[in-house]
């Protein structure tokens, strides 16, 4: 889910509910947990309101959303139902707020995503639910590779799915988190699904986050992408296999993903290579690259032509592999915007197909930069001028253009990854 910093008036009239419901529907479908988990989250900020409201109590709070819940055609009965008991959860408070000091190198992350415990039980999974996968991929176009690759990643293939009450997290995140527009839209659209009789208060258990079932839907995702595929006359992503699965590939048909082609494959680049091309910002055909000397480790065999277009990434700088990008990456990004994520849902699929993994060496002795020496490098990098953005630990777009022009300064390959090193180097500068 987008990290959507935005905070609301305590009282939003019906109309603008109503709006939200659909406005919020192109939330990713993962949990913020999930994304956290993954160490290159990248964030989508709209802008910030000008005015926050004075503080009111939560009984007062849950009155005014009754009201306007009411008035969004929930009815008043299951209102109350779902709201029996609740109160504020401080715990989902300290999750939405903390900011680790230091996460995972992106290697230490595909150890556990695509390791070989969760490869042999998604192959047993996939023999097991092979004809309801066969019925998926015919009608939505997605592989099931893939759906059983974010399966496994997002629930650990549905044994997983969260405890938290669904209405208290997000009543919680609506009342007092940091960003009350998007958790409002997403309790009310909560609503939605119990009063579509999809699953009953009591049942209704997530992330603290609130994202739900097998394959953890945002409730305004659920609205727009969840189907009833095993017939029962329900969306039922917590029990139902079939459905979790086929919903996830309405997702991604819904976001792009083109049949037969791969998300992309590893790569050797040649000596002297202008790693500023590791830009996702620069496209090119697969032609194009190839006259640039870039070599595929293991060529597709699906899809793909001469013109097809492609990014080229280097999740860990140019010491570390290399990857051509295909627009089912992107696709696979508008489910959790991370490049990890996406990175580890590709080699896991690829892993079910009995691929061999990377091959390229990680460097695994390099040492990452932490969320305060992030900060510093980006201070740092303004103060020499290079404008990397805010200084918000969060080594985005900016960040890596800044870096890539301070490597060239310095005569090193410009790959826009922040290592010890730079850091170092730039402390010298001042």
């Amino acid at each position: 889910m987008p990290n959507l910093l935005l905070r609301s008036l305590s009282h939003i009239t019906s109309a603008c509910l109503l709006l939200l419901l659909t406005a919020c529907a192109e939330a990713p479908a993962q949990s913020l947990a999930a994304a956290a988990d993954s160490p290159s989250n990248v964030s989508i900020r709209p802008p910030e309101p000008t005015a926050s409201a004075e503080k009111i109590s939560f009984a007062d709070w849950r009155a005014l959303l009754r009201s306007d819940a009411i008035a969004a055609g929930i009815d008043p009965a299951l209102f109350d139902r779902a709201f029996a008991g609740i109160s504020p959860n401080p715990d989902v408070l300290v999750a939405d707020s903390s900011q680790p000091e230091f996460t995972r190198p992106v290697w230490e992350y595909l150890d556990g995503a695509v390791s070989q415990q969760r490869i042999a039980r998604g192959r047993s999974l996939m023999l097991q639910h092979g004809n309801t996968l066969s019925r998926i991929e015919a009608r939505y176009g997605v592989d099931r590779q893939t759906l059983v690759a974010i399966w496994g990643l997002e629930s650990n293939f549905g044994s997983n799915i969260g405890n938290h009450n669904v209405i208290r997290s997000l009543a919680t995140l609506a009342y007092e988190g940091r960003r009350q527009v998007f958790w409002r839209s997403q309790l009310l659209a909560v609503l939605q699904i119990l009063q579509h009789g999809d699953i009953s208060p009591e049942r209704l258990v997530g992330s603290w986050a609130g994202a739900m079932g097998q394959t953890q839907f945002m409730p305004t995702t659920y609205n727009e992408h969840a189907v009833d595929f095993d017939g029962d006359g329900r969306r039922d992503l917590w029990n139902s296999s079939a459905d979790a699965l086929a919903s996830a590939a309405h997702y991604l048909q819904a976001s792009g993903w083109q049949k037969g082609q791969p998300w992309g494959y590893e790569v050797r680049l040649p000596k002297a290579f202008d790693y500023s091309m590791a830009d996702p910002e620069v496209r090119r055909s697969l032609a194009e690259w190839t006259a640039l000397g870039v070599e595929a480790l293991a060529p597709p065999a699906r899809h793909v032509t001469s013109e097809t277009k492609a990014t080229l990434m280097l999740p860990a700088g140019h010491r570390g592999p290399a990857f051509l990008l295909l627009s089912n990456f992107r696709s696979i990004l508008k489910y959790n915007n991370s490049t990890s994520y996406a990175l580890a849902i590709g080699l896991l699929a690829d892993s079910l197909r009995g691929g061999d993994g990377v091959r390229a060496a990680w460097p695994r002795e390099e040492r990452q930069l932490g969320r305060s020496e992030r900060i510093e490098l980006q201070e740092l990098l303004a103060q020499n001028g290079l404008e990397p953005g805010p200084a918000d630990g969060i080594i985005g777009a900016n960040t890596r253009k800044a870096v890539r022009a301070f490597q060239l300064q310095q005569g090193w390959p410009a790959d826009g990854y922040p290592t010890q090193d730079l850091l170092r180097r730039l402390r010298t500068r001042l």
